[in-house]
């Protein structure tokens, strides 16, 4: 005679939620490779639409792209899910005229305020600034510290220790 055992409750719920997470993670990985592709493509047409500008920077911030000042086919073609997010927004003088642009993020604390620089430009899109008159990198300001930061500096000076 042969037994035949049937799997616990335990054993089927902990195959679900491992066949549940797999197709999970299989799921992201193709659509990451499909973002990475698309970014790959967009990066390139920025790359062949920008030129080299000289401008003087007014002001920069951090603001929803509803109060941006873009133009309103701008705003119109974002969307829905990103209309409430904040943008770096770039006012410059660009020749006569004024000027707004969406900076690239990883070079938005570069950006001087009140200096006038050469600025790689792809249509509104801010992709690169070097300074005219100096460098711009003794611009950038510093990053004010936390209250446990300072706290965990403080303790490790007393101590001696070397900072993290």
């Amino acid at each position: 005679m042969a037994v035949i055992l049937a799997p616990s409750t335990l054993t089927i719920v902990l195959i679900v939620i491992t066949v549940v997470l797999l197709a999970a993670i299989v799921a992201l990985y193709f659509l990451g490779k499909k973002a990475q592709a698309k970014q790959a493509d967009q990066q390139a047409q920025i790359d062949a639409m920008k030129q080299t500008v000289s401008m003087l920077i007014i002001d920069k911030k951090r603001v929803k792209i509803k109060e941006s000042g873009l133009p309103q086919a701008v705003i119109d073609q974002t969307p829905k899910y990103l209309r409430g997010s904040k943008l770096p927004i770039v006012k410059a003088k660009a020749g006569p005229q004024i000027v707004t642009l969406v900076c690239d993020e990883r070079i938005f604390d570069q950006v001087p305020v009140k200096k006038e620089v050469k600025a790689t430009v792809s249509g509104i899109y801010l992709t690169g600034v070097k300074g005219i008159h100096g460098s711009i990198a003794n611009n950038v300001p510093k990053k004010k510290k936390g209250f446990f930061k300072q706290a965990l500096e403080k303790a490790q000076e007393k101590a001696g220790a070397k900072p993290l």
